[in-house]
């Protein structure tokens, strides 16, 4: 049996030049990165330095301003708990944003709980924030802005440059979610005024289990509080050994996804647009989520009428995608996502997110278009 991987969205497969660039970590330089009192941990500290540098660079940031996590996630929650502590004698007011990632509306409601003010702001049809209207929530107590870079489910990308400009005319850091991304499209935190930036290595054909902060160490000096304690590492704001393997495959995956990404944003494109027009052909009045234009080169999230989404994805059994966020997929209460566009809860419903990568052929997205049409067809008819 076939099978047609179009989930990327969720997780990416390791390319195979990173897991070559990876494996000699796991069996013959397997020393500890902070013991450097004998080679190995030398080797192992050289080894994370060079990938610092590679992400670094991929962001236009400076090797030290990259805190190693265990991902995104992570990430995250240093920095929205790191900057709620570390501030609080300035303000108590944090900007967010309703299609967020749980990985920080879920800490948003943490900081509630702890006394914190959350703004959540509204998006568009589209899921675009608007910059004035970040403007119009800051406050003299606001000490943070957390808008993602791209959205996970429908992949409208925010206008993070202008939103870079609101919060450094008023002085309040600004920290995105670049997980979807970070190694798709171009980021650069100096340009776009970005002062915490959140990443992990598996969305971007790099291995699980590892991922990075980035935090501005001037104009502004970002400071953070730990959330995790023990040894100091990191510059004292993540403990725990380094998972070295992972940051050596991390800080490959993320050079070759730069260096690559206009090619694998043409291949996307065309992947996507062809898969859209074959269903488009046979199924009618479907519809896209997102921005048509502003949106991440390898997502679609297309709605199809009459049809469950999780029912669908069931019957095609061997090709994979998803009704929405991986880390929310085993609920059944609809997308906050399709609903903050606007939309009742049945366009959640029958929606599906497709998202395709570097390794998928056209044969493949022949193969699912082929496959969608024909269960998505039957389905229709049981309802009619």
């Amino acid at each position: 049996m076939s099978f047609v991987y179009l989930d990327h969205n969720a997780t990416t497969p390791i390319d195979p030049r990173v897991l070559e660039k990876m494996l000699p970590y796991f069996t013959q330089v397997y020393g500890n990165a902070a013991s450097v009192d004998h080679e190995f941990g030398h080797q192992a500290l050289e080894a994370v330095n060079l990938a610092r540098e590679q992400i670094a660079a991929a962001i236009n940031a400076e090797p030290d301003e990259i805190i190693f996590t265990s991902g995104a996630t992570e990430s995250d929650n240093i920095a929205l708990l790191g900057v709620a502590e570390k501030y609080a004698r300035k303000g108590d007011h944090i900007i967010t944003c309703v299609t967020e990632h749980k990985a920080v509306l879920d800490t948003c409601a943490r900081l509630e709980r702890l006394g914190k003010r959350v703004t959540y702001l509204p998006v568009d049809q589209y899921g675009l924030v608007d910059p004035e209207d970040v403007r119009r929530a800051i406050t003299p107590q606001t000490i943070l802005v957390s808008i993602m870079a791209a959205n996970n489910e429908i992949g409208t990308l925010a206008p993070l440059a202008e939103i870079g400009q609101v919060t450094r005319e008023h002085g309040v850091l600004f920290h995105t979610d670049a997980a979807q991304a970070v190694g798709h499209v171009p980021l650069d935190v100096k340009a776009m005024n970005i002062d915490i930036l959140s990443m992990s290595a598996h969305k971007m054909y790099g291995p699980k289990g590892v991922g990075a902060l980035y935090r501005r160490r001037s104009n502004p000096r970002v400071l953070l509080e730990p959330v995790i304690y023990g040894g100091g590492h990191e510059r004292g704001i993540r403990s725990g050994t380094l998972n070295v393997p992972g940051i050596v495959g991390f800080g490959e995956a993320l050079e070759i996804a730069v260096n690559e990404m206009e090619v694998y944003t043409l291949h996307s494109r065309n992947l996507i647009s062809h898969l859209l027009s074959q269903i488009e052909l046979e199924i009618k009045g479907i519809s896209l989520n997102g921005h048509s234009v502003l949106r991440l080169p390898h997502n679609l999230s297309l709605v199809i009428p009459g049809v469950e989404g999780k029912a669908l994805s069931v019957r095609l059994g061997d090709i994979a995608l998803s009704t929405g966020s991986a880390c929310t997929s085993a609920k059944v209460e609809p997308s906050h996502v399709i609903q903050a566009l606007g939309f009742d809860s049945s366009r959640a419903h029958n929606t599906i997110r497709i998202s395709v990568g570097r390794f998928n052929k056209i044969d493949d997205i022949n193969y699912a278009a082929k496959k969608i049409i024909k269960e998505a067809k039957l389905l229709q008819a049981l309802i009619s």
